[in-house]
């Protein structure tokens, strides 16, 4: 008995098409037809075929053959379009039934005149492809294609012919009968195939498209090890493995990494006319699975470029399949195809089964209607329109989110140099190549470890002979051997070993060195160590990352009612731009994976996250540090620095106009705590010299001797960078290195907060006065008057200047990103709007800098801006830019306002001093408060009932969260949760740690002023629990000026319980910017492009190219880091090389003139 989908009638009255699923030989049975008569057919059907001899329709139907596995047949996509086809009057579908197609000849299936077959597991494609060549049916998907398809390497073949773009790759075929094609070479960080060289991350993909197994290996400055992709199994699609050797049997495709910012596209062709792409994370990402409520996989349709329209177009001709899926990555703005799946169907998509029938429709009759001689035409329809998302009311979208963030917590930065002429140095530095600059960095694990066998062999020889003429001196080569030994492993990313060529030796120096040069050529080798990010640095990163979520507006749908919902619903259904991007750096890139990690909701280890989602911006400069590159200004900052803080006296009236011309308390106020600065230094000196015999004691103690401190480090590794610290700070003559005051301050603050357990006395009085020289020393190191902080902070950050510019005119979407396509799009109400998040991860300098320019480069007139005057003032009484320092941006537009109106677009400026530290308590700077003018007068809180709601988990009085009130008037806007009277407000927050997430990235001032936070009464109303989030946050309460959580994270294994920092709470700098004030600002800041490149050439004998920022100005508001590698030999090239990079229309005349002030003659 034949289980049929159902029986219908056409407009003739007479059953027009079959849909069985087995033991059907043809169209003896009803199909259904039209909706309007599809109950009237199931009524009347089984009494037509029972009783009634009906007449043949007077036109012949056309078969659809299904000759597939049954799973397949039967599956819902199958059976939706199917069930669609069966609409069309001409056509009937017939199912064949698995057992005929495995057991039966091909003679006895059923016959069809148009056959839709395919390949999967257990299906006999040769059977197929008999049937085929016995019946002769219009082939929707080519049989014989799909042999290539199952073979990666002629799928890549076939996509290469075809001019269609692939990673690059190189086949590794291991078969006994051709060895030539198995030349396979393995190094740390990279594999070689057949000549071609692929350094980590690299992907290896079996060559057989049935095996799943691929594998992602990440570099060793990454943490190594690599991602294992399989099949689908349960809520995994990967999982992290540490091995990170390549697989020895076995045939594989290697290939370039691509990264796609943690998405991938799946397309969907029904023809070369129509494409259907979605986009789902990334299986790599974390190797979780995000599911519905109904446990199917989160997919969300996307738009295609014309581009990709193109490739989906070549692939669906070249592969000879109508139906047909394969994967795009979009990476670095281009777009390319890696794998090419065969008949693959689109889940859960009404809109793609009505239009898959339809197009699938079409084709079978305008192929086919003709030689059954059936009356028929394609209808014409008018084009679909995209839909355009509009707003309603006042309510301003947030378009843009742009943070500049400072790395976490990090262990103390240290370096050690030593002078070094044993033959094995000189061979290691040649067999590198250092002789080709004079200058060698060994950071690669197998580099790092030839130095350490170096070390112990002298160690070695050291111990035999006493009176050995080796000239390293012992302590340094253990401290080397030490060092290079720790954590038992190299990851590369912690230490690093430079080796600089001396033709006549070193002369003496500093305390570190010899008493007297020695002849002849030698190495000066520089170890440097730490500085990597801490177990709290990761913690502070990850829950800030996630507390970050509240900058975005509320969510819908699953998300309703959770904090952070909007940026999670934004981000999974495509609608958020996101990019981050980090110098080179590692603790900077892991605070940027561990940020990215906390803001998304992602799991698992931080590396695949990093190779994923986080951009290295070490090519353009943007956010690294480059020394070479910067004018002479600081050193002649640096200079006076030194000699102001090396006077024997108390400060004079003088010395404060010299040292703090700006007039900020926080640097009055330590010039006040230190008094004479090199009293001061004697204090800290002796301080030192007292901690490290304490530490000395504890090392003679055996109880303590193998105490393990935080972070794995031990008591003799904490006496030497101390030790070396008491040697350095003064020299034989008495004075004083004010260089090293930054890294006592450095090393006592790690040692405070991390290792207080060892009760070391006088830590907190090294750490009060270090800190009041740091102060002084830290923050004027980037200039001390304004036109030299600007300069300073120009030649940092100007490159990233440029970038955030860009960032916030470029309020149109890129073709690049997953834009949601509208009209498949379910329960997402703006499927066309975007916000873009960029985010930006660096090192104090660049923040430093970035505040510098916004504080002394004209954006405002203090005078005439009172909300800038308050804000200013804030930014002076901060002393320190601790880890986590943020500086945000945000853009809000107004579709209310008139396009070219300065009013339609609105930018806040928001700003963190980060980490609150030990002694924060009594000085902490009080701000305004969370855009402090963004809500206007109101008479009822949101919050204030909570407690009548949920009167069992109300908060006594005494925990009631004081809201200052800012005296400036307020203006509403859309989803406000502030309450003001004339007095101060009072929230009840029902739920503690909610406070404390909150608190974490607000300022108290005003929380729950943000409109991104969510209606926690319609929450706690709804579903009377607590919001889940996750254990330890490190945020405290916003009010306490001080407060340590103890966080333990829950994947990553950190040790222990470490106590971490609060992070200070947003406060805003201003909120009522137009995007024309800041695009003029940015305008302003470059000087001459061509004078600047030139500058730099003249130093260099280089310049780097830089990314365009944007539409071309005029050449004195330039980018003056655009030019691409400009050596001005000539000016006529020189010229076309600026013109050509600028797209400024400049003379060779305006070139000469500006080679000629700036001292170059005579070039033709």
């Amino acid at each position: 008995m034949s289980e049929t989908g159902g029986e219908g009638w056409g407009q003739s009255g007479n059953p027009t098409s079959v849909f069985a699923y087995e033991g059907h030989q043809g169209p003896e049975e009803g199909g259904m037809k039209n909706e309007g008569e599809m109950q009237k057919g199931e009524e009347e059907g089984q009494g037509k075929e029972e009783d009634e001899d009906y007449d043949s329709p007077p036109e012949r139907q056309i078969v659809v053959g299904i000759c597939s596995m049954m799973k397949k047949s039967k599956s819902k996509p199958m059976t939706q379009i199917m069930e669609r086809l069966c609409k069309f009057e001409y056509i009937t579908v017939v199912i064949f039934p698995e057992e005929v197609i495995l057991n039966e000849p091909v003679d006895k299936w059923p016959l069809c005149d148009c056959l839709v077959s395919f390949h999967s597991k257990g299906f006999p494609l040769d059977k197929a492809v008999e049937y085929a060549n016995l019946r002769n049916p219009l082939l929707i998907n080519d049989l014989n294609m799909q042999y290539y398809i199952q073979d990666r390497r002629e799928v890549y073949r076939i996509l290469q012919e075809e001019g269609i773009d692939l990673p690059r790759y190189a086949v590794l075929t291991r078969d006994p009968d051709r060895p030539e094609e198995c030349n396979l070479v393995e190094g740390e960080d990279h594999v070689e195939v057949n000549g071609e060289v692929f350094p980590k991350p690299f992907v290896e993909k079996p060559v057989c498209a049935e095996d799943h197994n691929v594998y992602i290996y990440y570099p060793t400055s990454a943490g190594g090890g690599s991602q294992r992709l399989f099949r689908k199994i349960g809520s995994r699609s990967s999982v992290y493995s540490p091995e990170s050797c390549v697989r020895k049997t076995g045939s594989y495709i290697y290939e370039e990494f691509m990264p796609t910012d943690g998405t991938d596209v799946k397309v969907y062709t029904v023809g070369p006319d129509y494409a259907h792409a979605e986009a789902r994370k990334s299986p790599a990402l974390d190797g979780k699975v995000e599911r519905d409520s109904e446990g199917k996989e989160i997919r969300y349709p996307v738009m295609l470029t014309a581009m990709e329209k193109l490739v989906a177009r070549k692939v669906c001709l070249a592969f000879k399949q109508t139906v047909c899926g394969f994967d795009l990555l979009r990476a670095n703005g281009h777009s390319f195809v890696c794998d090419v799946n065969g008949f693959s169907f689109v889940k859960n998509s009404m809109k793609y089964y009505d239009d898959c029938a339809k197009v699938l429709g079409n084709m079978v009759m305008r192929e086919l209607a003709p030689q059954f001689h059936i009356p028929w035409s394609i209808p014409m329809e008018a084009e679909d329109i995209p839909i355009v998302p509009t707003t309603s009311g006042t309510m301003m979208e947030l378009r843009c989110v742009i943070a500049i963030i400072r790395h976490g917590d990090r262990t103390p930065k240290q370096k050690m140099k030593m002078e070094v002429r044993h033959p094995l140095f000189f061979e290691l530095f040649e067999k590198y190549g250092g002789y080709k600059s004079g200058k060698l960095k060994l950071k690669k694990p197998k580099q790092l470890q030839e130095v350490l066998d170096i070390a112990r062999l002298l160690l070695a020889e050291l111990g035999q002979h006493t009176d050995c003429e080796i000239e390293e001196k012992k302590g340094k080569l253990e401290q080397l051997k030490t060092v290079l030994e720790m954590y038992g492993h190299f990851s590369g990313i912690n230490r690093k070993v430079q080796l600089t060529y001396l033709p006549n030796g070193q002369p003496k120096a500093s305390s570190e060195e010899e008493e007297g040069p020695k002849e002849g050529p030698s190495l000066l080798l520089v170890l440097k160590w730490g500085g990597e990010l801490t177990p709290a640095g990761r913690v502070q990163a990850e829950e800030l990352g996630r507390a970050f979520r509240c900058m975005y507006p509320g969510g819908q749908g699953d998300y309703a009612g959770f904090p952070g919902c909007g940026l999670l619903r934004l981000h999974s259904t495509y609608r958020h731009d996101l990019k981050i991007y980090a110098s080179d750096e590692g603790r900077v890139q892991m605070t940027a994976a561990a940020f990215a990690k906390g803001l998304l909701a992602l799991e698992g280890e931080l590396t695949p996250i990093l190779v994923q989602m986080v951009k290295s911006a070490n090519m353009n400069g943007m956010l690294d540090s480059d020394s070479e590159s910067l004018t002479d200004c600081q050193q002649r900052v640096k200079a006076r620095l030194h000699e102001i803080m090396q006077k024997d006296q108390d400060f004079t009236e003088a010395d404060y106009q010299k040292l703090a011309p700006t007039g900020s308390p926080s640097l009055v106020n330590s010039m006040k705590i230190i008094g004479n600065p090199v009293r001061t230094c004697d204090q800290v000196y002796a301080l030192i010299q007292r901690l490290t015999s304490q530490i000395r004691k504890r090392l003679e103690d055996p109880k303590s001797a193998d105490l393990q401190l935080y972070h794995s480090e031990t008591l003799e590794l904490m006496l030497q960078r101390w030790s070396k610290l008491e040697r350095d700070f003064r020299n034989k003559s008495g004075r004083y290195d004010i260089s090293k005051i930054p890294d006592i301050y450095d090393c006592v603050k790690y040692d405070t907060q991390h290792n207080a357990t060892l009760g070391l006395e006088d830590t907190l009085e090294l750490f009060r006065l270090s800190r009041a020289l740091a102060d002084i020393v830290i923050p004027q190191e980037y200039g001390i008057n304004k036109p030299e902080k600007m300069d300073i902070a120009q030649a940092y950050c100007l490159p990233l200047m440029k970038k955030i510019q860009l960032d916030l005119q470029r309020t149109h979407e890129d073709e690049a990103v997953n834009k949601l396509h509208p009209l498949y799009s379910r329960g997402v109400m703006s499927p066309g709007r975007h916000v873009r998040t960029r985010l930006y991860f660096t090192s104090e300098s660049h923040v430093h800098s970035l505040l510098s320019i916004f504080r002394y480069g004209g954006l405002l007139d203090e005078v005439k801006d009172q909300q800038w005057k308050q804000a200013m003032d804030y930014l002076s009484a901060v002393s320190e830019l601790n880890y986590m320092t943020q500086i945000v941006i945000m853009l809000y537009e107004d579709n209310n306002k008139d396009p070219g109106s300065e009013e339609r677009f609105h930018v806040e400026l928001h700003f963190s001093p980060g980490v609150k530290s030990c002694e924060d308590e009594e000085n902490v700077p009080l701000g305004f408060g969370f855009r402090p003018a963004s809500a206007e007068v109101c008479g009822v809180s949101v919050l204030e009932d909570l407690s009548q709601d949920e009167p069992d988990r109300a908060l006594p009085l005494s925990e009631l969260i004081s809201i200052r009130r800012s005296p400036m008037i307020r203006n509403r806007k859309t989803g406000s949760m502030e309450v003001l009277d004339q007095g101060h407000v009072s929230y009840c927050v029902p739920c503690p740690k909610l406070r404390s997430l909150c608190s974490g990235l607000f300022s108290a001032s005003v929380l729950g002023v943000s409109s991104s936070a969510p209606n926690l009464r319609d929450y706690v109303r709804t579903h009377h629990r607590k919001p889940p989030l996750s254990p330890g946050l490190p945020f405290g309460d916003a009010v306490k000026r001080f407060s340590v959580s103890f966080a333990r994270h829950p994947t990553n294994g950190f040790e222990g319980c470490s106590m971490v920092p609060s992070i200070y709470p947003l406060e805003t700098l201003h909120n009522s910017l137009s995007l024309k004030q800041v695009d003029e600002f940015l305008n302003a800041l470059p000087r001459s492009t061509v004078s600047a490149v030139i500058v730099k050439w003249k130093r260099l004998e280089a310049t780097t190219s830089q990314p365009r920022v944007g539409r071309p100005h005029k050449l004195t508001e330039r980018n003056p880091l655009l030019l691409k590698c400009l050596k001005p030999s000539s000016v006529a090239p020189l010229t076309t090389e600026f013109q050509t990079a600028s797209g400024s229309n400049v003379s060779t005349i305006t070139v000469r003139r500006e080679l000629h002030e700036m001292g170059f003659y005579g070039l033709a």
